[in-house]
């Protein structure tokens, strides 16, 4: 897990200081959700205000790479439940969730934010891995791998706008105060650990193309054409 943790910020840090000619800066606002022993299926529960802010470097129009930094608010109980047991047990949580994230996005079409006489749009899958915390319980730290689905689309110089909605595994069982009461031997990766899932709406901005140059150069430009 400490290989994994130091990976993770090793890459989150050393990303913004790779060149800017292809960067885009972006924040993203949502909310989050989480899937546990109290909340076992339903994806849309009790949804927490999540906000985040990210870092992408394109290596073509067609991949990228984001580090991403996000915070919210999760919460569950379980008298939102009508079965006999979880009346029972009335147990409930909440607190702040964070991550710091980096991950691989695969555009389906050719993107770029540089608006001209044509719309850019695609959807896109991104996958990688993170480091999560909450204080739900106590302030703990744990592995988690993000996965999503997006949709991206330029609508302004330089800006564009994207919708994403994804899930994060995480390695940890404690998210919520309660444990499965499973045999430690029994566990595998896929079982016996709680979930929490991003939705939202993202403002990305590029700084500069390696392109198309420097936005302000290539306005003096047009400018120029235009007089002649």
């Amino acid at each position: 897990m400490r290989k994994a943790i130091l990976f993770i910020f090793l890459i989150a840090v050393t990303l913004p200081a790779m060149t800017q000619r292809s960067a885009d800066y972006g924040v993203s606002g949502g909310f989050t959700t989480y899937l546990g022993e109290i909340n076992p299926t339903n994806i849309f529960y009790n949804p927490g205000p999540a906000i985040g802010f990210f870092y992408r470097y394109n290596f073509n129009p067609r991949q990228a790479v984001r580090a991403n930094l996000m915070g919210s608010r999760v919460s569950g109980s379980d008298l939102d439940f009508n079965n006999i047991i979880q009346q029972t047990r009335a147990h409930s949580f909440s607190g702040m969730l964070g991550e710091l994230g980096v991950t691989y996005e695969f555009n389906f079409f050719p993107f770029t934010t540089i608006k001209g006489r044509k719309i850019d749009y695609t959807p896109y899958l991104a996958a990688g891995a993170a480091l999560s915390m909450n204080n739900t319980v106590n302030f703990t730290l744990f592995p988690s791998i993000p996965f999503s689905a997006g949709f991206k689309i330029n609508i302004a110089q330089n800006m564009g706008l994207e919708f994403e909605y994804g899930f994060r595994k995480t390695f940890y069982d404690n998210f919520d105060g309660l444990s499965d009461m499973v045999d430690q031997d029994d566990l595998t990766w896929t079982h016996n650990n709680d979930w929490y899932s991003f939705m939202g709406v993202s403002l990305t901005w590029k700084m500069y193309s390696k392109l198309s140059g420097c936005p302000a150069f290539a306005d003096l430009a047009e400018e120029k054409k235009r007089k002649r």
